[in-house]
């Protein structure tokens, strides 16, 4: 091989190199802007919108499916079929067991991630997926 061929694969592992490392100290940023804007809203002093992830609407009523949409479908599915988690449609489980699992997790499921004061709901929604 001649010298000459070898510098555009010294140059695209350069920009390869150069590239993570840009990226790498970006998501560094965006790791403590989102702990920020986190801290914040605890606080209660954000500016952050009812619903912003989903689940409250302009009123402040839980609505399960708009939960659904912004947290179970990279698990359940965009249908609620299954993947990476079960299926939700036509569940065989009863109402307090689909309570437990929300509130208390299961398998890959995260224990906590519906807020306890809308679990009834949630677990009601679920059961009456066709």
């Amino acid at each position: 091989m001649q010298k000459n061929a070898i510098v555009p694969y010294i140059l695209i592992m350069a920009f390869g190199i150069g590239l993570i490392f840009f990226l790498s100290v970006q998501g560094v940023n965006d790791e403590a802007e989102i702990a920020e804007e986190q801290a914040t809203e605890e606080e209660g002093g954000g500016e952050a919108a009812e619903g912003e992830e989903g689940g409250e609407t302009a009123e402040g009523d839980f609505d399960p499916e708009e939960f659904a949409q912004a947290n179970c479908i990279s698990c359940h599915g965009s249908s609620y079929e299954g993947g990476v988690g079960p299926s939700l449609i036509a569940t065989e489980l009863p109402q307090p067991d689909i309570e437990d699992i929300l509130i208390n997790g299961k398998g890959t499921m995260p224990a906590g991630l519906v807020p306890e004061e809308n679990v009834a709901a949630m677990a009601e929604w679920v059961l009456s997926l066709e």
